[in-house]
């Protein structure tokens, strides 16, 4: 019996490439994407694995809870947080309803359908779950003159990267792994859709995305940085957070107290 990956936001970019690597691998497959003919279309084109297509919209409750449905039915090896909306704007020009859908999208679904799946991962001893965010996480502490400026679109990717380095640890001798994979700019239809030119930006595939995703795993990173030449860095970045964290104590801090 083959192994089982469900994978959102199958139908492009790097959930397509996801999906297209591991079928390569004998994986059958549980795509998940808002275009039904999308998800026709690639299933028809990988015959040698089993395919389930599920045309769902995770910016809205209903097609979460039909995939968290899913999850938790189903003896999953492999899931794929991937599906993705990106609305670059300052928030007081934000509409509400692309905010809501992004949060929907990049919080409320991976949250959702993670807790769906891991207490069948649990049981069987197994299981991988990859979170894809991106290095616009880290970009909080930028100074106002870096624009675009994106607060919720980075927000909600922050929260993907502290859900799961908590997570992992949760999941320590479980046999379920947790990754977040956090690319810089990717060759997809992501910036496209948002009317945004990045022809003449330097961009990483997807294919190779995909690559060191897999291998991230296989070198059991938490964080996978496919652009990062020095992973120091992004350890560096961490033992600052705990430092900071492990630095609180029940004392005011003295530049807070009256002269």
């Amino acid at each position: 019996m083959n192994k089982l990956a469900l994978i959102t936001g199958a139908t492009s970019g790097i959930g397509r490439a996801f999906a297209d690597r591991l079928a390569a691998d004998g994986y059958d497959l549980i795509i998940v994407g808002r275009r039904k003919d999308r998800l026709d279309e690639f299933a028809a084109d990988h015959s040698g694995v089993a395919i389930r297509a599920v045309a769902a919209d995770l910016s809205t409750d209903a097609g979460i809870d039909t995939v968290a449905g899913i999850c938790a039915a189903e003896p999953l090896t492999v899931l794929v947080n991937n599906a993705g909306v990106a609305h670059y704007m300052p928030l007081a020009e934000l509409p509400a309803d692309r905010a809501r859908e992004l949060v929907h999208v990049k919080v409320l679904a991976p949250t959702m359908l993670t807790r769906a799946v891991v207490a069948g991962m649990q049981e069987r001893g197994e299981g991988q779950i990859i979170n894809v965010a991106g290095m616009i996480a880290f970009s909080g502490p930028a100074d106002k003159s870096v624009m675009p400026r994106r607060a919720v679109y980075a927000g909600s990717l922050a929260h993907l990267v502290a859900m799961s380095q908590t997570l992992s640890a949760e999941f320590d001798g479980t046999g379920v792994q947790v990754q977040v994979l956090c690319p810089g700019i990717v060759a997809t239809e992501f910036h496209s859709r948002q009317g945004l030119d990045m022809s003449v930006v330097p961009r990483m595939s997807a294919e190779d995305v995909v690559t060191a995703s897999l291998r991230g795993l296989e070198l059991g990173e938490v964080v996978c940085a496919p652009g990062v030449e020095d992973g120091n860095l992004l350890d560096s970045v961490f033992q600052a957070d705990l430092a900071a964290f492990g630095g609180q104590s029940s004392d005011l801090a003295s530049r807070y107290r009256a002269n």
